[in-house]
Order: structure tokens, then C-alpha cells, then sequence
């Protein structure tokens, strides 16, 4: 089946646009406007490329940009396209390793139109519309949450200080009352959302029965499985899953003499990885198979930090298998599997 691929540089207002049907083959289109019109001009330019070079299928390649990208994405999908948000760094590494290095608006396009034919990057699918209205919210708690450390933090210095500074102190003390009210808003927005959808709940519930697992991680790693399990049709391996988190082992060696210790690859959200090593430090201290399994490397010689990292692993594998299979945890199981 022959596929036209449409490489798209998104930014605010302008979509920049090169279409090709093989790495060698690629030119550029036009710039179209970032809205419904200039979307539909988009797909009047595109179809009359796939009648000109007798193509059968259009897979659209876009590189994520804060956002911009989701309306035209969700326009494609409609038209019946592909479509493909690759990981920007991997575009720029494979362009480099082509001899690619200018960096405009129009060369981006093409290279994401080169990069589509030549890798067939997996389709993107957006995620259901309630997950991704729970991962809105939990973003924006977590936003307010750090800014609230920030302003207390301001606070608190200046309360130190002493002097001159009891207008801005009660400036910043009305803004973390602010703060406050915004954080506990949307605290009964997420419940509510919960009390809305029993599915998110319920599975939230079975995924806190893995030990390292609480209400503190446990929506962060729902949302993270509805990803995985949309880019994979929910079948996806374990193993990568691991590597799409980043906490997968990369080794560093060559020969005899070029040897560095192994490290993770933090390729993936680092957030998640946050919550998933905070999880197990919490996890190896309760009576539990996760404990056995640290305690099991930490007897061995490997380092602490080292171990809790498998831990995070550990979890991440075993909270995948529930959420996949829809069973519950069996420590017993864990247990002689550990």
C-alpha cells in the first residue's frame, strides 16, 4: 500500500507543511493557519497530492507542542488518516545522523515528512475523554501545588528577614490563602470526577492493593496505563512499558576498558518516575512481597538506591498485569515470583 506522508511543524498560529512518499522524495507544501479553515485547506492540498501521485493512505506526522498539535490531530483522525506525535528528540537525532542540522520552520516540515516515510512511527489515538479530563486535573493540582511550596517558601523568608516587608508578606499571604481555595476546588472536582465515571474508581482501587501504591500515585498511574494501553491496544509488554516510563537499565560498555556503571535511560515522564520511586521507598518498609524483593538485592551487595529502583520497576510490572488482566493482587503469587 503506498502512503503519502504529511510532516507538519505546528506552532500557534501556522502550520508549516512538506509532504513525500519516501525519505528521498519529500517537498515542501505551504504554510496553512492554525484553525478550522486552514484545516480544511490542508486536506483539499493533501488530497489532490494523493490523486497526483496515486496513493492510497495519508499518515500525518506532527511533533508534540504544548498542545497546539491536539486540535488537527483529532481533524485528522476524522479524515481517516494516521497519525503520528513522535518523541521530538528522536526526530532530531534521526535527522542529525542524516547530515539534517538546519533548524527552520519549512526544514523541520520536511525532516518530519523524511523521518514518517522512513520509520513508520506507531499511530497516535487520543485518550478517552474522561482520562484525559482526569489527567487535566491532576496537572493542574500538581501546578498548584508547587506554587504553593514557592509562595510559602517566599513567605517564610521574608518572615525571617524582618524589616520593611509586612506589605509584601501580606500580599504573598493572600495569595497562598488563594492558593489554598484553588487547591481544594479542584480536590472535590477530581473527586467528583470520580464519583462520575466508578470505572476510573474501581480500577484505582484494585491498583492500590499493589504495595508502593497509594492515593498519592494511584490517578497518575491509571492515566499512565490508559496511555500505554492506547499506544499498544492494551497489549503491551511489560518491558516496554519500562522503557516507555524511562526506567529501563542502559549499559555502558565496550571492550575492556570503557565500562560505566549501568543507569536508567529517564527517557520517559518524570514526574511518573518521581511518584513510582517515592512509592517504593514507602512500599520496602511495610511486610510485603516488595519488601522481600528489596531486601533480596540489598543482600546481595547492590546498592540502596539501586534496589529501590528495581522496586519502582517491580511495581510498575506488577500494577500493569492487574491493570491489563483486570484481576486482583495476589501476594502469594508475587511472593514465589519474586
Amino acid at each position: 500500500m503506498s502512503v503519502l506522508v504529511v510532516g507538519v511543524d505546528v506552532s500557534q498560529a501556522h502550520l508549516d507543511v512538506a509532504v513525500g512518499t519516501s525519505p528521498e522524495h519529500v517537498e515542501y507544501l505551504d504554510r496553512f493557519p492554525n484553525d478550522t479553515s486552514g484545516w480544511e485547506t490542508l486536506a483539499q492540498a493533501v488530497q489532490r497530492y494523493q490523486q497526483q501521485w496515486k496513493t492510497d493512505q495519508v499518515h500525518l506526522v506532527m511533533e508534540p507542542t504544548g498542545g497546539y498539535e491536539q486540535p488537527l490531530a483529532r481533524f485528522a483522525l476524522k479524515q481517516g488518516w494516521r497519525v503520528s506525535l513522535p518523541n521530538p528528540r528522536q526526530v532530531r537525532d534521526w535527522a542529525r545522523g542524516m547530515g539534517r542540522r538546519a533548524k527552520t520552520d519549512r526544514t523541520d516540515a520536511q525532516i518530519l515528512a523524511a523521518y514518517g516515510a522512513a520509520t513508520q512511527p506507531p499511530p497516535w489515538r487520543p485518550l478517552p475523554e474522561e482520562v484525559a479530563q482526569l489527567e487535566a486535573l491532576l496537572n493542574r493540582r500538581d501546578d498548584l501545588k508547587e506554587m504553593l511550596r514557592q509562595e510559602r517558601n517566599r513567605c517564610h523568608a521574608l518572615q525571617v528577614q524582618g524589616g520593611g516587608y509586612a506589605p509584601v508578606t501580606a500580599n504573598l499571604e493572600g495569595h497562598i490563602a488563594y492558593l489554598e481555595q484553588a487547591l481544594a476546588e479542584v480536590e472535590e472536582l477530581i473527586r467528583q470526577h470520580l464519583e462520575q465515571h466508578p470505572h476510573l474508581k474501581q480500577e484505582a482501587a484494585h491498583l492500590q492493593q499493589v504495595p508502593g501504591i497509594g492515593p498519592r500515585n494511584v490517578l497518575f498511574i491509571l492515566v499512565l496505563f490508559y496511555r500505554w494501553g492506547v499506544l499498544t491496544n492494551f497489549q503491551g509488554h511489560h518491558k516496554g512499558l519500562t522503557a516507555y516510563v524511562g526506567l529501563d537499565p542502559v549499559p555502558h560498555t565496550s571492550g575492556k576498558s570503557v565500562w560505566r556503571p549501568s543507569r536508567i535511560s529517564r527517557a520517559g515522564n518524570r514526574r511518573i518516575r518521581r511518584y513510582l520511586f517515592l512509592g517504593a521507598l514507602g512500599g520496602v518498609r511495610g511486610d510485603n512481597p516488595l519488601r522481600t524483593f528489596y531486601l533480596r538485592l540489598v543482600n546481595r551487595g547492590r546498592p540502596k538506591k539501586v534496589a529501590l529502583v528495581a522496586a519502582a520497576r517491580k511495581i510498575l510490572v506488577w500494577a500493569w498485569a492487574i491493570f491489563r488482566d483486570g484481576t486482583s493482587f495476589d501476594p502469594a503469587r508475587a511472593s514465589c515470583r519474586t
